[in-house]
């Protein structure tokens, strides 16, 4: 793979880039208009291509936010036309990585020495490059070790890289009225988490610690003495990528055994922690030759306020959210409901998310799962779908819930789409 050599960390640079990528969009709409006047029949299949293509193109020569961002959107397969989820799944552990002499340079800077004198040997060449930073490996007295390098300039970029994509994500989510904001310093707040390595190894410790009674896990060790604010060493993990594994396994029996292990692993940090590993796409989990779940990185990790956590999952229980006062009171706590709301606003959300309660709570509702029936998440696309073309919605302020919501909602999708993907069978033993 064709190496970086140098990542445009100004405003202005990457701005232009951000430009030029545009200019490219907007070319691919002129030809798809020029080719649709002559053939009325025409579809957007090339057009999404090419324009996933290009996007993907300049965001991941940004590296950064703006591609932290494309991976996000991979993962919401309901938001996004299957050129784009494709295109931009890439960015969860496949981008051009910094070139040997970039990596020698950025190390220096970050620790104050170059690599190969703190290591007894240190591969110049990434065995591993997404969004955020790149891994390489290393050896010390006798261990095999990953050295995780962030990419510069990415902290400092993330404000105006937001600023860039603000527009635009305003409108895709129909999100309306001065309290907006609150969503954009919830993202923003959690990408500069994502760049305090110091951070993530301290989260990495408490939570792998915490979580190392769970059967058929296993996490790196990590080393603080080998580590700083941009770089983080711990221990080199054997094992294929999860995403690898779902294409090429063929023992359910595995799959159940991965698929418990991930479902026990995340009820346990939401319910007992009230702190989970908001990062569940393939990139971040390894399968081993023993068949065990490997995690890895824990730069995002989201706290869940007793205020959030309590109303959110008094109405995952069906009982509750089928009682019209319990949903009542319940969405009021949340902010889906508000107190100036008109009755026909109060009457359309609740039904909203009583529909989408009684769908997304179906696991958390049962004893037992089989996620290797498709149609769950079929059902969650289209009734995402539903409510994305309702012109109802579309002229009421859809700026509802609390700021929580964004990555709650990213981890149970998160998980529930690796699960389908494992075609795992769990035993759910709701709360």
């Amino acid at each position: 793979m064709k190496t970086i050599d140098k990542i445009p960390t100004g405003k202005i640079g990457r701005t232009g880039k951000m430009v030029t990528t545009g200019m490219k969009v907007g070319g691919n709409y002129l030809k798809y208009y020029g080719k649709k006047a002559l053939n009325s029949d025409l579809g957007r299949e090339e057009l999404d291509k090419d324009n996933a293509r290009d996007i993907y193109d300049g965001l991941k020569s940004l590296k950064g936010s703006a591609l932290k961002l494309a991976q996000m959107l991979s993962m919401e397969k309901n938001l996004l036309p299957g050129a784009y989820v494709e295109k931009f799944s890439l960015a969860q552990f496949s981008v051009p990585p910094l070139s040997a002499p970039l990596v020698r340079k950025t190390f220096k800077k970050y620790h104050g020495v170059y690599p190969e004198d703190l290591f007894d040997t240190f591969t110049s060449h990434s065995v591993n490059a997404a969004s955020i930073g790149q891994v390489h490996k290393a050896v010390k007295d006798g261990k095999e070790l990953a050295v995780k390098i962030q990419y510069p300039g990415v902290a400092e970029s993330i404000g105006s890289d937001l600023a860039l994509v603000k527009p635009v994500a305003l409108k895709m989510f129909n999100i309306k009225g001065k309290d907006a904001e609150k969503f954009f310093k919830e993202v923003e707040g959690k990408l500069l988490e994502e760049t305090d390595y110091l951070l993530e190894l301290k989260q990495s410790r408490e939570i792998s610690e915490a979580c190392a009674h769970i059967p058929n896990i296993r996490f790196p060790k990590y080393y603080e003495e080998l580590s700083s604010e941009k770089i983080i060493t711990m221990d080199w993990m054997e094992g294929i990528h999860l995403s690898e594994f779902t294409k090429i396994n063929t023992d359910g029996k595995k799959a159940n055994k991965i698929g418990q292990t991930l479902w026990d692993f995340y009820m346990f940090q939401i319910h007992e922690l009230k702190a989970v590993h908001a990062d569940p796409h393939p990139g971040n989990f390894l399968i081993d030759d023993q068949g065990d779940l490997n995690v890895l990185d824990f730069g995002c990790v989201k706290r869940l306020p007793e205020e959030f956590y309590s109303p959110y999952f008094d109405l995952t229980q069906e009982k509750n959210f089928k009682d019209p006062q319990i949903l009542k009171t319940r969405l009021y706590e949340l902010e889906i409901l508000k107190e100036d709301d008109s009755p026909e606003e109060a009457a359309y959300f609740s039904e909203l998310y009583y529909q989408m309660l009684s769908l997304f709570s179906r696991p958390l509702n049962s004893e037992s799962f089989d996620f290797s029936d498709e149609s769950f998440l079929t059902e969650i696309s289209k009734l995402s779908e539903k409510y994305s073309k309702d012109e109802k919605l579309r002229k009421m302020d859809a700026n509802r819930g609390s700021e929580h919501f964004i990555y709650i909602s990213r981890t149970f999708m998160g998980l529930y789409t690796l699960l389908t993907e494992l075609k795992a069978k769990v035993q759910t033993r709701s709360k």
